[in-house]
């Protein structure tokens, strides 16, 4: 069983995720179920009255929740397979934020099969007791309600198995046709809770419009606004009032604003957070009752470039190229690279850039490298923007860019992750430039990387540590950006000085759906340190919910399923040093460069010669080393590394 990120990052934002807490022997609750009628989108009437014929799935469910969303066809093709068996399948919406035409696009775009039916003052709602969308209740001939909670357990706090471990509703159907008992006939349900209307007296004096707004405006509308990656916006009294419980439930458990960095260590000029006083504020705005307030003292939205979170719209536009890929319903997907001319005539200076993915959906993440003119390497210092699940729009500092050399060509690194059916994607880049002669300091990448590990079946906290060895002396540190997958747990950054070395960032709880650029408050000169060094760990262990398999040893590898050890570091170098900095390389001494060859050669068998023969054959290597290094090393193509095989290659590669 594996799992995979969800493709938008910001569901963990909206939504809380309880584990499932059911009783594998919990009793059936038999409640007896409430009749209906209500107005369904296209017009007609749904009820359910008194004596049925055969079982009704009754399904609360939310325009904007992406959990709704992503349950959508998997309900239709659950009514399609039990209509035979007499199961009818009706969907309720009772979100007060919802309205009839949401209701009717949320039905349009899932194409639900089944009739979708509106909740006005979630009257059907409360008298089920449902909290969160999507909850399914399963209803007898007699309107028992013999199943009540989730649809299955595919989705969990940030992740997603590529499918469920127990299907939950399918079973118990599946036992009632049959005439037995539910196993399981309550289970919490994950997801939203629906916005219900508030009655009662006011009890507060804030308003949204002189309060409240504030607050959404300062910390949530950046993603929570029409067109962004927010599953719904803030920025209107009515949106804001349905999500409110959702939203307290959500900052109350740390979840929002999203951010990961240990306060006690290094201070950073993106931090998001929200002071105690306007989380006190906004509890109190809604157990007060919520008032609106004069629309007088509502506060101006902030200003976004239109479909960017830049503050003016780019300077130049490229996409990937003129047509969309087709990402596959499934399987994997290997690194695709698309190289496209900008058409620079003349050196361009980069200060603020930013990445769209077509389809989030399906872009696990997208690297835009700048390959110049003369064809070098791009991947070493060509790095120019990046997504990754959770990143936001950056400036630099300012007097630094990034040089685009004229003539240079843009390449796109895409990761795709089939999500089951097949998808296009158009992904796109936004530049902002800078005058020339504004410019005094050139901004490179740099990367640290450990590839030579392999984390052990049912490890809950193993270490791999990496390097930044050679570093610019005259350049600083502008920002720091971890990357791990999906067992990623920790992260902490060192720079290392002469006698000691200091916590630069701590990420005690690495989130793979929030990979932040954690940018220095002041950018940190580098003359006084020797090497920026960091320690990941990693949890394998069952404990991990997002782990896709505990029992298997993990080593490097592109897959969400295997893991990367990796940091970047943003560094700013004085013009004109750039290539006095490249140059500026000290020979290794000879005798240090055996020895660090025959470590690395001994590490090597250790970790894959698990027969202890001497050498590593094909199925002693771990899946990812095969896929991207075995065969390079394999010189005679016999299936098995020699250790004068490893040492040949330890020379070549020069990573020493």
């Amino acid at each position: 069983m594996t799992y995979r990120s969800f493709g938008f990052a910001v569901l963990v934002c909206a939504i809380h995720f309880t584990a499932a807490a059911a009783n594998d022997a919990a009793p059936e609750p038999k409640v007896p179920a409430t009749t209906f009628r209500l107005p369904t989108v296209d017009g007609k009437v749904v009820e359910l009255t008194d004596g049925p014929a055969g079982l009704t799935v009754v399904c609360f469910l939310g325009s904007e929740c992406p959990l709704a969303r992503l349950y959508g066809p998997g309900l239709n093709k659950l009514a399609a397979e039990f209509e035979s068996q007499g199961v009818r399948f009706v969907g309720i919406n009772s979100n007060i934020q919802d309205s009839t035409e949401d209701v009717r696009e949320y039905t349009k775009q899932y194409a639900i099969t089944f009739p979708m039916a509106k909740d006005y003052e979630n009257k059907i709602a409360d008298q089920y007791h449902a909290k969160r969308t999507p909850e399914v209740f399963v209803v007898d001939e007699q309107l028992a309600i013999r199943y009540r909670g989730r649809i299955d357990d595919q989705y969990l706090p940030g992740r997603a198995r590529t499918k469920p471990a127990r299907e939950d509703l399918k079973i118990a159907i599946e036992e009632l046709l049959s005439g037995k008992p539910v196993t399981m006939a309550v289970t919490e349900p994950n997801g939203c809770i629906i916005g219900r209307e508030k009655k009662g007296e006011v009890t507060t004096d804030l308003t949204f419009t002189k309060d409240i707004a504030r607050i959404l405006n300062q910390h949530c509308v950046e993603c929570h606004r029409p067109g962004e990656i927010g599953p719904f916006s803030l920025t209107d009294y009515d949106e804001v009032i349905g999500w409110a419980d959702m939203m307290l439930e959500t900052i109350d458990d740390g979840r929002m604003p999203p951010w990961h960095a240990n306060p006690q260590h290094g201070e950073f000029s993106n931090t998001r957070h929200m002071p105690d006083a306007d989380k006190q504020a906004f509890t109190d705005w809604v157990e007060g009752g919520m008032p609106y307030g004069d629309v007088k003292d509502l506060p101006e939205l902030p200003k976004f470039a239109d479909g960017w979170l830049m503050p003016d719209t780019p300077d130049a536009v490229v996409e990937m190229r003129d047509h969309p890929y087709t990402v596959p319903a499934e399987g994997t997907v290997e690194y695709q690279y698309f190289v496209v001319d900008p058409g620079f005539e003349e050196d361009k200076w980069v200060t603020g850039s930013q990445v769209i993915p077509g389809n989030r959906g399906v872009v696990h993440h997208c690297i835009v490298f700048i390959r110049p003119p003369d064809g070098s390497d791009f991947r070493g210092v060509g790095w120019l923007s990046a997504y990754v699940p959770g990143q936001r729009f950056t400036m630099l500092p300012p007097h630094r860019g990034r040089k685009i050399p004229a003539g240079s060509k843009l390449v796109f690194q895409m990761h795709y992750t089939p999500n089951g059916s097949e998808q296009e994607d158009l992904t796109k880049i936004g530049l902002l430039f800078g005058e020339e002669q504004d410019i005094t300091h050139e901004v490179l990448t740099l990367v640290g990387i450990d590839q030579e590990f392999e984390i052990p079946p049912h490890a809950a906290d193993y270490p791999v540590d990496g390097r930044v060895k050679r570093l610019p002396k005259q350049g600083e540190l502008l920002a720091i950006v971890p990357h791990m997958h999906l067992r990623g747990k920790s992260f902490r950054l060192f720079g290392k000085h002469e006698t000691d070395r200091e916590v630069l960032l701590d990420v005690p709880q690495y989130d793979f759906n929030w990979q932040h650029v954690y940018e220095l408050a002041e950018p940190m000169p580098l003359s006084s340190v020797k090497a920026l060094e960091f320690t990941v760990k990693f949890d394998n262990s069952k404990a991990n919910l997002a782990n896709p398999d505990p029992t298997q040893f993990v080593s490097w590898g592109d897959q969400t399923w295997e893991e990367m050890a990796v940091a970047f570091f943003e560094v700013a170098i004085p013009r004109g040093k750039k290539d006095e900095w490249k140059r500026d390389k000290k020979p290794v001494d000879p005798q240090v460069r055996e020895n660090e060859i025959q470590e690395f050669v001994a590490t090597f068998l250790k970790n894959f010669d698990k027969d202890g023969d001497g050498e590593v054959a094909w199925l002693e290597a771990p899946l990812g080393f095969r896929r991207f290094g075995f065969r390079n090393i394999d010189k005679d193509k016999d299936r098995r590394l020699t250790k004068s095989e490893v040492e040949e290659a330890a020379r070549q590669k020069n990573r020493f």
